[in-house]
């Protein structure tokens, strides 16, 4: 039986650049980052410490094309937020891209963009 998600992958052009964003920008936590063989590094992000939280794994675009191309397209990817007001604001504030936010019956949400134009959602 499945847990949860445990990982989600983002394919990234630099990962120094990815990891900058993800830590500076969006606030998360560094949980690893190790090397993985002589060419590669392995490097998880999360929102907080939780080792039960869903990770990000910000991973080698370039490596991943060589090993697997057709494993590199985008994924769809949403955040939760409990205060959605103030993380637009401190994301506005950190010079992240993003729109403003919408209203639906199911709550609010916004869309942002990571270092390479990549679209994330939240919603709170």
């Amino acid at each position: 039986m499945i847990l949860k998600i445990e990982k989600l992958t983002i394919y990234v052009d630099s990962q120094d650049d990815a990891l900058k964003f993800w830590t500076e920008k969006m606030g998360f936590n560094c949980l690893i980052d190790q090397p993985m063989g002589p060419d590669a590094r392995w490097i998880e992000v999360s929102p907080n410490d939780d080792p039960e939280l869903t990770t990000l794994v910000l991973f080698s675009k370039a490596l991943m094309t060589e090993q697997s191309p057709q494993s590199i397209a985008h994924p769809s990817i949403m955040f939760s937020s409990l205060e959605i007001d103030t993380l637009w604001e401190q994301l506005k504030n950190n010079g992240v891209e993003l729109n403003e936010i919408k209203e639906y019956a199911h709550g609010k949400m916004f869309d942002f963009r990571d270092n390479e134009g990549n679209p994330y959602m939240v919603h709170g």
